[in-house]
C-alpha cells in the first residue's frame, strides 16, 4: 500500500494557476490539504492584458470544496512581483513548503522573424519569472530547513520545437536554474526538479492542428491535462526525496529525462601519435564515432563531477 501524498499544514504557491494545468495543480494540492496561493495575472496566452477574476474563480472553487486559498494577481516577471507572491504565502499562512513555477506565455514565430521584443517577453515570464519567484521562496525555505520546487519546463526546450526558439530557450533555462537550486539547497532540505508536461491546454491548441479532427481520433482524450497532475503533485510533496531531476508527463506515461555524458575519446598527451602535441580537428574527425557515442554514459551531478572525472582519467588527483 503506497503512503498517501498529503499536504496537511503545508503551504504551496502555484503560478499560472487560473487556467489549464496550473488550475488543476492548485485544486489537487488543496484537495490534499495544502493552503494554496493561486497566482495568475489573468492575461492572454500571448501575454496581453490582465483579469483578476481568473485567479479569484479558482480560489472560490477551492473554498467551496472546503480548502484554503488566497488569490495573487501579481506578474512573475519582476522582482517585486515574485517577492509579493512569496509574501502572500508567509503573511497569510506563516510558511512556504512548495512552489510550482508554472506561469507562462506562448506564441509561434519562425526563428528568422523573431524580434528582440518577442525574445525578451518570453524569457521575462518563463525564465526571469522562475528566478524572481524562486529566490525569495528559497530564502524562506532555507530558514525553515525544508522546501520543494517544481519548475514546469518543456520537451520543446530539451528536444526542440519548431517556431519556438524563444520558448525553448526559456524552458531549457529553467532546467539549469533547477539544477543549481537542487545542488545549493540540498544542505537545507530543499529539493528541486522539473516536469516536462504535455497536456491539452491553450498552448497546445496553437501547435497540434485542428482540435476537432484530433478529438475525433482520440488524441485529445489521450493528452487530457489531468494526466500530468500526479507527477507535479508528487514532486511537490513531503514524500518526494528526489532532486536535481527532470520528468516527462505525457498521456499517462511518466519518465525521467536526463542529459547524459558519453565516455568519449581521451586523446593522449602528445596528440594522436603524430608528435604534433595537442589533439587537432583532424583527430576529432578520426575518432568521431567515439566522441559521438551515447553508450556507455554517466549522468554527472554537477560540472565538478565531469571535470574531476576527466582529471582522474588523466591521473590528476584534485584532492576534492
Amino acid at each position: 500500500m503506497t503512503d498517501t501524498v498529503d499536504f496537511t499544514d503545508q503551504v504551496a504557491i502555484v503560478t499560472g494557476a487560473g487556467r489549464g494545468l496550473g488550475r488543476l495543480y492548485a485544486l489537487d494540492l488543496a484537495r490534499r490539504g495544502a493552503a494554496v496561493i493561486v497566482n495568475d495575472l489573468g492575461g492572454t496566452m500571448h501575454g496581453e492584458g490582465a483579469d483578476t477574476t481568473v485567479a479569484d474563480r479558482v480560489v472560490a472553487e477551492i473554498e467551496v470544496a472546503g480548502g484554503r486559498a488566497v488569490a495573487s494577481h501579481e506578474s512573475v516577471d519582476t522582482p517585486e512581483g515574485g517577492a509579493a507572491i512569496v509574501a502572500a504565502a508567509v503573511d497569510n499562512f506563516g510558511r512556504l513548503d512548495a512552489v510550482v513555477s508554472n506561469a507562462g506565455i506562448f506564441n509561434s514565430i519562425p526563428f528568422d522573424e523573431l524580434s528582440a521584443a518577442h525574445w525578451r517577453s518570453m524569457l521575462g515570464v518563463h525564465l526571469d519569472g522562475g528566478f524572481y519567484l524562486s529566490q525569495p521562496a528559497y530564502r524562506v525555505m532555507k530558514t525553515q530547513g525544508y522546501g520543494r520546487f517544481v519548475f514546469v519546463s518543456s520537451s520543446g526546450g530539451m528536444f526542440g520545437q519548431p517556431l519556438e526558439a524563444h520558448y525553448a530557450a526559456a524552458k531549457a533555462g529553467l532546467v539549469g536554474l533547477s539544477n543549481v537550486i537542487a545542488i545549493e539547497g540540498a544542505a537545507h532540505g530543499i529539493l528541486s526538479n522539473t516536469v516536462l508536461p504535455f497536456g491539452f491546454s491553450r498552448m497546445v491548441t496553437e501547435t497540434v492542428g485542428d482540435p476537432k479532427a484530433l478529438e475525433e481520433i482520440g488524441f485529445l482524450e489521450l493528452i487530457k491535462p489531468e494526466l500530468v497532475v500526479p507527477m507535479v503533485v508528487f514532486l511537490a510533496s513531503r514524500g518526494c526525496e528526489l532532486s536535481h531531476q527532470n520528468f516527462s508527463a505525457c498521456a499517462g506515461r511518466f519518465a525521467r529525462v536526463f542529459v547524459g555524458l558519453g565516455a568519449g575519446w581521451l586523446a593522449d598527451g602528445d596528440g594522436d601519435g603524430d608528435g604534433a602535441g595537442a589533439p587537432s580537428a583532424e583527430d576529432i574527425a578520426a575518432h568521431l564515432s567515439e566522441v559521438s557515442a551515447t553508450e556507455p554514459f554517466t549522468v554527472p551531478g554537477s560540472i565538478f563531477e565531469e571535470v574531476f572525472g576527466v582529471c582522474a582519467q588523466r591521473g590528476v588527483d584534485v584532492g576534492v
